[in-house]
């Protein structure tokens, strides 16, 4: 049976349900409160409160988005305006390109990006197609390492972007990557927007594809988070088996159908899956 015969057939959802795993020892709460330095997390949460629909703020703006007081927002804004990393213009606040200094920090430091271009740089290349990794970052997929091998079909297979989890290819498999317990409790913090009219919006429907994807151990997302824009996306594995990333391959749909999607880029797309776990 082709892969593309096996994106089609229906699911059986009590094969797919996965039995709850037994009770383990409580967790470590994280560190004590007394250890954490307040400041820092206020600091980046005033940088974090700048996105593409609001670029420029006020201090008021930036105080209801932050959760500050109006004073505590100037005090920060302040600061951040004398390390450069925040420009001044009358009432208005917007970054400053010096705070791509923090994400290139990582893009230079860290290993997973480091690992997994060159293999995108050679699914890319080799299939004429676009190829990115991401990571969960909360309810968004982070696109830690692309290359569109001369095809541009998305502004967002770029590092650095973020796209909603629940209708990105990646953000599939690794809410796959998920015990149920943990799935259900992020779709019910989720306000599901419909980007297209594709988009799956319905808590049990998300719940079915996210099984879909844990059983079949790919994802298949087709123009739901841009209209004109097919993905196959696959979970990345380290030794020990766990998931630490997921990678895709995305076209434009005019070019390619679902099933020939799966069928021509699935297999190099484990290829590169199965490589990869021997070096992360």
């Amino acid at each position: 049976m082709s892969a593309a015969r096996a994106f089609e057939d229906q699911v059986n959802l009590a094969s797919l349900s996965t039995p709850a795993s037994p009770s383990l020892a409580p967790e470590p709460q994280g560190p004590l409160k007394r250890d954490l330095v307040a400041g820092l997390e206020k600091g980046l949460a005033v940088i974090e409160a700048f996105d593409q629909e609001r670029p420029r703020l006020t201090i008021s703006e930036v105080a209801v988005r932050t959760g500050l007081t109006r004073a505590a927002a100037r005090r920060y804004l302040l600061t951040l305006t004398h390390l450069g990393f925040v420009s001044q213009d009358r009432k208005m606040f917007a970054l400053t390109p010096k705070v791509l200094r923090l994400g290139q920090s990582y893009m230079h430091s860290a290993r997973l990006p480091r690992i997994v271009e060159p293999e995108l740089h050679k699914l890319a290349y080799a299939l004429k197609e676009a190829s990115s990794a991401g990571v969960l970052d909360g309810n968004d997929v982070i696109c830690i390492a692309a290359t569109s091998a001369g095809r541009v079909v998305s502004p967002t297979l770029q590092p650095g972007t973020r796209v909603p989890a629940h209708c990105s290819g990646n953000g599939r498999v690794l809410l796959a990557a998920l015990p149920p317990e943990e799935v259900d409790a992020w779709i019910k913090r989720q306000d599901l927007v419909a980007l297209t009219p594709n988009t799956i919006v319905l808590p049990e429907r998300l719940r079915i594809e996210i099984a879909r994807a844990r059983s079949l151990g790919y994802a298949c997302i087709d123009q739901e988070l841009e209209m004109g824009l097919r993905t196959v996306a696959v979970p990345l594995r380290n030794y020990r088996g766990e998931v630490v990333a997921a990678m895709n391959i995305s076209v434009h749909a005019s070019r390619m159908s679902m099933e020939q999607l799966v069928e021509h880029c699935l297999p190099p797309l484990l290829q590169a899956q199965a490589h990869l776990r021997m070096l992360l």
